[in-house]
């Protein structure tokens, strides 16, 4: 998957489910890698990642 869709979707993951979009990721990548689709659990783990990049600092 291209960087650029990678992006998008982490984007549409935080708008659906905000804070929660990264478990979502992981939780996709992890049904996949039991499915034996390791190509699309890489995807979905670079889509968690984005999101990681994209949610803004938490401050304390």
């Amino acid at each position: 998957m291209k960087a650029t869709m990678i992006v998008e979707h982490a984007r549409q993951l935080l708008d659906a489910h905000g804070d929660k979009a990264e478990a979502e990721a992981a939780q996709k990548a992890n049904e996949l890698d039991a499915k034996g689709k390791s190509e699309d659990a890489a995807n979905w783990r670079r889509v968690r990642a984005a999101i990681h990049e994209l949610r803004p600092p938490h401050v304390s």
